[in-house]
């Protein structure tokens, strides 16, 4: 019998559009809904939206920089790739925030940009772009690879190694390149089946070098954040600190990780950090830093833990190889994906007994006593309103900010339960990109249809703002607190502690905030004194539609520690003869 016999010829696929077959390998990946600002240079794509309309969703955006946030929330939700399409050049440098921010949070993402077609290819044809040097992969880019698809009947090979790219390893961006007539041509191709992210397990002898450290501590403690965290991972984290009744606090912006109320919690390591937590980190003999890239917000500009050797004896556990070692000499460094690290590390042998059951206890009553406020002027207390969420909101609800001082409140004073109770509730960004925060919310109502809170300045929420549109015309209803203290707040208080008393670039004339939500579909509210907050919270909770809520805020409150004019007064007492 010959091998034709043995091999009969496979049935050839039936001819389809490229774009076609593109959209239909996003639907064998899993994907739902793809965000993005249509172009020209991709509208086989478009029709392949259409064609295949009952599977997954096109959500039109109003500016490419909202898709993107979008698309990086999506995949902070799921933890699989979030998906984006922009048009060549100014799409895609408008999204190029989101891609950023998907790079320094972690977070699994593939954008698709639509480009010049291959015959007009190197002539600086209308929008053509260099995007391998634009979104240059390196340790210091904005995407881990950037690809461009030539050859039509090659898009499933290149859609599944982007998926595959974007969650293995250290999970990030990779941006594929679409030629517009590639998209049109016909081609006889199926898709490749999904793609999961593959585990990477920590060495046994590791994990014993572990046990022996952990052994020999007196103060140890646990930073655990980053990328790469699922429900399974932060439940198995939780038995992991219960068995050795280790102290647990949370990298910057990464605080659903681990319970907030849980008696092992001892607080956030970023912006505003709880001073007894920095002498706490300082103090301590061991930590075992669990999936954090260690960068500057959580090391407090590498102070906590001094580069490249820290005084702590420190223990690394990341996804990525090229992070270990790369800023710090850990005592010992383990390559493990975070489902595979915390899995190996609950069922760590722990002792009978531990030394350090009075540390763990005192670093969650220094969380505790964190959460009483100090005193700030002003008819709103911004403290009581957080209360308020942390009381009334379900325990699912998510919660997305951008960036500035306001975002202090909520990381201080919310109570995460996070994703130990089967929910990711904290979409932020660690890259401290303004903007964020309006349009990570629209994308977590529409993949969720859970309760989606943002809260914002009044700088940070003109960045997005246009995406509520996007929100009324999808259905999606979010909850929006808006502090509006008439300026640049962050900036104003570095500018004040740097050059008291000289205000330039800080200052903002701001429209009609209630007005302009109405104007897009919005319920609004003005709201003066503390005691409003929580019938306009019910209220926005029990409407149909999405609410903004404005809090006419005094200038005064800078930060969660202290006023404004202290601030001015002690770098003036600073400079004095």
């Amino acid at each position: 019998m010959n091998s034709e016999t043995n091999n009969p010829t496979l049935p050839v696929p039936p001819a389809q559009l490229a774009g076609h077959l593109l959209v239909k390998c996003l639907v064998e990946q899993g994907v739902t809904h793809a965000f993005g600002v249509p172009g020209e240079s991709f509208l086989a794509v478009l029709d392949g939206f259409y064609a295949h309309r009952e599977n997954i969703t096109f959500v039109i955006n109003r500016q490419e920089g909202g898709a993107a946030n979008m698309a990086e929330a999506a995949g902070k939700l799921t933890g699989r790739p979030g998906v984006c399409f922009v048009t060549r050049g100014p799409g895609a440098t408008n999204a190029s925030i989101g891609v950023h921010t998907a790079f320094q949070d972690s977070t699994p993402m593939v954008l698709f940009v639509g480009d010049v077609g291959g015959d007009f290819r190197d002539r600086e044809a209308f929008q053509e772009l260099d995007f391998n040097s634009f979104f240059g992969p390196s340790t210091k880019g904005m995407a881990k690879r950037v690809e461009r698809i030539d050859r039509a009947e090659r898009i499933p090979e290149y859609v599944a190694r982007a998926f595959a790219l974007a969650m293995n390893g250290r999970p990030g961006p990779v941006v594929v390149v679409l030629p517009e007539d590639m998209l049109r041509e016909r081609v006889h191709a199926e898709p490749l089946p999904r793609v999961e992210a593959v585990q990477a397990w920590c060495d046994p002898g590791a994990l014993r070098q572990l046990r022996a450290m952990l052994l020999q501590a007196q103060r140890p403690l646990v930073i655990a954040g980053g990328g790469g965290w699922s429900v399974q991972a932060a439940q198995a984290l939780e038995r992991f600190a219960q068995n050795w009744q280790l102290p647990v606090a949370c990298a910057f912006r990464f605080q659903d990780t681990f319970d907030n109320a849980h008696p092992l919690y001892a607080g956030e390591v970023g912006i505003g950090l709880n001073p007894k937590l920095a002498k706490r980190i300082e103090q301590s003999d061991l930590i075992v830093a669990i999936g954090p890239r260690l960068g500057e917000m959580t090391t407090n500009g590498y102070t906590l833990l001094k580069a490249p050797k820290p005084h702590q004896k420190l223990v690394h556990i990341h996804s990525s190889a090229d992070e270990l070692g790369r800023v710090y000499q850990a005592d010992l460094s383990m390559l493990s994906t975070m489902n595979a690290a915390a899995r190996s590390l609950e069922v760590l042998d722990a002792p009978n007994e531990v030394a350090w059951i009075e540390w763990s206890r005192q670093s969650h009553q220094d969380y505790l006593d964190n959460l009483v406020p100090q005193v700030l002027p002003g008819p709103v207390d911004l403290a009581a309103v957080m209360a308020v969420l942390s009381k009334t909101l379900p325990a699912n609800a998510v919660l997305t900010n951008g960036a500035g001082n306001f975002s202090s409140w909520l990381h201080r004073f919310h109570v995460y339960h996070g994703l130990a109770k089967g929910f990711k509730t904290q979409l932020a960004p660690t890259s401290g990109a303004m903007g964020y925060g309006v349009p990570a919310a629209i994308a977590a109502n529409i993949l969720t249809q859970r309760v989606s809170f943002t809260i914002a300045g009044d700088g940070d929420f003109l960045m997005n703002a246009q995406e509520l549109a996007t929100a009324t015309q999808c259905g999606a209803k979010t909850i929006i607190l808006l502090l509006n203290n008439g300026m640049y707040g962050t900036i104003r208080m570095h500018q004040e502690r740097h050059y008291p008393k000289r205000v330039s670039g800080t200052a903002l004339n701001n429209p009609d905030f209630c007005a302009l939500a109405r104007a897009y579909g919005y319920a609004a509210h003005r709201m003066h004194e503390t005691r409003e907050f929580e019938g306009l919270l019910r209220d926005a909770l029990a409407r149909d539609s999405g609410t903004l809520i404005e809090v006419m805020l005094d200038p005064e409150v800078i930060t969660t520690r202290g006023s404004l004019s202290a601030i001015t007064e002690h770098a003036l007492g600073q400079q004095a003869p």
